[in-house]
């Protein structure tokens, strides 16, 4: 019988992979410390919206797919895969706690033969140097007793078009042997592989992909406020520069990046740049454009409400659209949380609708998902589109709200009633 596979986090990124893993045929265990998330799975429940909960079901029923919090069952594994968060630290600096806890736990179990592959997006050095020292115990070796390889998640929650198995896939390896053995084991479920050099640039290579957005978007929300300025529409700017067909890509402004990565990654970067006296200025100065843009979209809000002859203080601010990107419900870094909270600062009354977020109460801001009836609209100083989901009636939103802010450009114009970014 086939030794399974164990995935270590069982999150947005390790249950879509585990989940098409056991679609291959393979069993697989997932170790989670959240018993909650453990238990869901044992009822075969997704809490994730890209795995659909009749496919975990199945899978669980079949005995391909199980989970639990003990790291020993990492011991019987083939193959272990570490899909584990690698937030930001309060100063803005990589906070990898989450994870050396954990591979400390791995280490544990860890035995010769077996394969370990680093998921988690990390600046360049990570699997070799932070890694590499808490798997080596008992005498064991990377790239000599065990393989050791990187391959950084490529999730974008809530695409169907492009998926765990249809997303091209990079691999690096400690050495070409360790290379070798994580190819095969990912070509079992993944249709395309992309072999790197090494661990490191495999590490860069994820950097990469979301600092060029990030830039990018630090791009085009500077010209947006610049637009502001100069009583132009950038959405239309942006639109007739996209008609070259060569020679320009388009992105879109907003109030800020949200997700686990774009907002993080650039700081990861920047951050390993400096300890080799290499200042990332462009790459930094992205960043504080992005993390500036929910401070200029509340005094934007505070504009708006000024021209109807309302403060910011006592109005009544609707807010639609929490989540970080349209159409899920990931909370992670979304800049309507920072937003909202600017607004009560400032005094506003806040509600938010939201269908993919019913709460947000585990966000400390204790507010609950009001329904998009015509009271609610109606009964709103300034509506503001924060996060554009695909089933919001936006024509309606523009008929029935006394005023609204447009962030996304989502919501048809309205002669003295729609305010764009």
């Amino acid at each position: 019988m086939t030794a399974p596979i164990a995935i270590v986090g069982a999150g947005y990124v390790g249950l879509p992979l585990a989940v098409e893993f056991a679609r291959a045929g393979r069993t697989v265990v997932c170790v989670e410390a959240d018993t909650r998330k453990v238990e869901a799975i044992g009822r075969g429940e997704s809490y994730i919206e890209d795995v659909p909960g009749p496919l975990l079901a199945e899978l669980v029923t079949a005995g391909r797919l199980q989970a639990t919090a003990d790291y020993a069952a990492i011991a019987a594994a083939e193959a272990v895969l570490i899909c584990l968060p690698t937030p930001l630290s309060r100063n803005r600096e990589p906070d990898l706690g989450i994870l050396t806890d954990a591979t400390r736990q791995i280490a544990r179990h860890v035995h010769a033969g077996q394969l370990v592959v680093l998921e988690s997006t990390t600046y360049p050095g990570t699997t070799r140097e932070v890694l590499r020292p808490l798997l080596e115990r008992d005498g064991l070796v990377a790239g000599r007793d065990f393989h050791l390889a990187m391959s950084p998640e490529r999730i974008d929650p809530g695409r169907t078009d492009f998926t765990v198995r249809t997303t091209p896939k990079v691999v690096g390896g400690l050495t070409p042997a360790c290379l070798e053995r994580a190819l095969a084991l990912y070509g079992q479920c993944i249709e395309h592989l992309v072999p790197v050099s090494s661990c490191d640039a495999a590490e860069l290579t994820k950097l990469l992909e979301n600092i060029f957005r990030s830039v990018n978007i630090a791009l085009v929300n500077e010209l947006a406020m610049l637009c502001d300025r100069m009583g132009l529409n950038v959405w239309e700017v942006v639109a007739a520069a996209a008609s070259k067909p060569y020679g320009f890509m388009p992105f879109q402004p907003g109030p800020g990046l949200g997700g686990h990565c774009l907002p993080i990654d650039p700081f990861y970067l920047a951050w390993k740049a400096r300890e080799l006296d290499f200042p990332t200025e462009f790459i930094e100065l992205a960043g504080k454009v992005n993390q500036h843009m929910p401070y200029y979209c509340a005094e934007r809000i505070a504009r708006a409400l000024n021209g109807h002859r309302k403060a910011v203080a006592g109005s009544t601010v609707l807010v639609l659209g929490v989540a970080y990107k349209g159409d899920v419900g990931d909370l992670r870094e979304s800049p309507a949380l920072k937003l909202i909270g600017l607004l009560r600062d400032r005094g506003a009354d806040v509600a938010y609708h939201d269908p993919f977020v019913p709460t947000l109460a585990e966000e400390e801001l204790d507010l609950t998902s009001s329904p998009l009836t015509d009271e609610l609209l109606e009964g709103a100083d300034i509506v503001c589109v924060v996060t554009a989901h695909s089933g919001l009636d936006y024509a309606r939103v523009a008929e029935r709200a006394p005023l609204v802010i447009d962030f996304r450009n989502a919501v048809p114009a309205a002669d003295g009633k729609v305010v764009k970014l």
